[in-house]
């Protein structure tokens, strides 16, 4: 008997496991400078977005770009755990203005409690699915890369146009296909494609904060009482 070809799949089932189990720890742990940065957000004035907003949009989104940049750079050493929790702290501040709006409403509350249930229960369900089933869902990879190109490009040319209507299919569309991202950044770590647990766990928080930031937009225009 092959000793050696018996022990090579559970040596790198065990590694998979290892990987997601770290993944699923470091995850829970960017939910706190989240919050943090969120309530700092919540205390920081945005007036400048309303005085510039083209130019501020896409200031944030650079901002962004260059920190997810700087966790992949650094992603296989102890800096990279440091960069992504700082990554989520500001990703927190940047809650601020989408918050604030939302917590005028008389249900704002509501609206963004029901949007973090909602994001956990799609966040916990697809997981589930991906863990269960064990199906490889990486040929789902072109079609996400692609929607997502297409999503940021329509994204980008509604900041000039602010039309409501597009405003709200970028939101019902995004929810989608980071739903979809779900599957497939699990089915990655399942089955080996990801073997780096800050790059997927950079990769599950960006799912699930783009997830919950679409669906507070689409309650608050359903849902939003602003009497």
């Amino acid at each position: 008997m092959d000793f050696q070809s018996i022990s090579q799949p559970v040596s790198l089932s065990l590694g998979q496991n290892k990987v997601l189990r770290n993944t699923y720890m470091l995850l829970a742990l960017t939910m706190i400078p989240t919050i943090v940065g969120a309530f700092v957000g919540l205390s920081v004035s945005f007036s400048f977005m309303a005085q510039h907003p083209i130019m501020a949009p896409l200031m944030m989104f650079g901002i962004m770009m260059g920190l997810l940049y700087a966790v992949s750079a650094l992603r296989n050493s102890i800096w990279g755990i440091a960069m992504l929790l700082g990554f989520t702290f500001v990703a927190g501040v940047f809650l601020g203005p989408i918050l604030q709006h939302a917590l005028h409403l008389r249900n704002g509350g509501q609206l963004v409690g029901m949007a973090a249930g909602g994001t956990g229960l799609i966040f916990f369900s697809l997981a589930s699915i991906a863990m269960i089933t064990k199906k490889d869902f990486s040929f789902m990879g072109k079609f996400l890369i692609i929607g997502v190109i297409l999503l940021l490009i329509a994204s980008l040319a509604n900041i000039f146009f602010a039309i409501p209507a597009l405003s709200l299919t970028i939101s019902s569309i995004a929810v989608l296909i980071f739903s979809a991202f779900i599957l497939y950044d699990i089915s990655q770590i399942i089955h080996g494609g990801e073997t780096n647990y800050v790059m997927a766990t950079m990769g599950l928080y960006l799912d699930i904060y783009n997830i919950f930031v679409n669906l507070l937009r689409l309650l608050m225009a359903f849902a939003g009482d602003g009497d």
